[in-house]
C-alpha cells in the first residue's frame, strides 16, 4: 500500500503510466514486472553519447535501438546491447521518457538493494545526460527532483539511489560530481531515503 507522498513541487499529470509533461520516444526494450510488485526505487544513470558529448539524438536512438554503429568508434561497444530506461533528462532540464513506468525497464542490470536482488522489477530508471564523474547542471537537478515528486506520487518509491549503489564495483555512475545533498534538499525527504549516507547538511 503506498504511503502519502512526501512534500514537494509533484505533479500527477500521467496518462497511464506515461507523464504528460515528458516527450514520449517508445523503446521496445522493456518487458512486464513480476506481478504484485511495488515499485519503490528509483536509480539515478548517467549516459552521454559520444562520452562527454551533448545536445545530440544518440543517447535517443541507443535506447529505442536505432543506433548507428558506425557514426562513431565508440558505438561498436554497444553493438547488440538491448537497453533502456524509463526517463531521460538533458543537459538543460528536457524530459524524454521511454517506458511506460508501469512496465519494467531494462536499465539496472545485475543488481541488489537492501536485499532485492535484479532491481530492473522494482524500480524505475532515470538517465541523466552526462559523464560519470563530472559535474552536472541546475536544471537537470530540478528536473530530476520535480520528476521524483511526481513519480511519489504515484508509486510507493522509498529509496532513491545511484547506479553505483545497487551495482557496486560493477558500476560507479553518476560518479563523484553528483551532489546528493542538493537533490535531497530540493526534495525536502528524509535523508534515510536519498542514497547511503547522503545529508543535506553537508557537500
Amino acid at each position: 500500500m503506498a504511503s502519502e507522498p512526501f512534500p514537494g513541487n509533484a505533479t500527477t499529470d500521467w496518462s497511464g503510466g506515461w507523464l504528460r509533461a515528458a516527450r514520449r520516444c517508445e523503446s521496445s526494450h522493456f518487458g512486464p514486472r513480476p506481478a504484485q510488485t511495488d515499485v519503490d526505487l528509483i536509480v539515478v544513470h548517467a549516459i552521454s553519447l559520444p562520452p562527454g558529448e551533448y545536445g545530440g539524438d544518440q543517447v535517443e536512438q541507443f535506447f529505442a535501438h536505432r543506433l548507428d554503429w558506425l557514426a562513431h568508434p565508440y558505438f561498436e561497444h554497444l553493438r547488440g546491447l538491448r537497453v533502456s530506461a524509463h526517463f531521460f533528462i538533458r543537459r538543460d532540464g528536457a524530459l524524454l521518457q521511454f517506458v511506460d513506468a508501469d512496465a519494467r525497464a531494462w536499465h539496472a542490470g545485475a543488481s541488489s538493494w537492501r536485499g532485492r536482488e535484479q532491481c530492473n522489477d522494482h524500480s524505475i530508471g532515470i538517465e541523466l545526460e552526462g559523464l560519470e564523474g563530472d559535474r552536472f547542471e541546475s536544471a537537470q537537478y530540478a528536473r530530476l527532483a520535480h520528476l521524483c515528486n511526481s513519480l511519489r506520487q504515484r508509486y510507493p518509491i522509498a529509496h532513491v539511489v545511484g547506479h553505483e549503489h545497487i551495482a557496486p564495483g560493477r558500476k560507479h555512475d553518476p560518479g563523484a560530481g553528483f551532489d546528493w545533498p542538493l537533490l535531497q534538499r530540493l526534495l525536502g525527504w528524509p535523508s534515510e531515503c536519498v542514497a547511503p549516507g547522503t545529508s543535506a547538511g553537508s557537500g
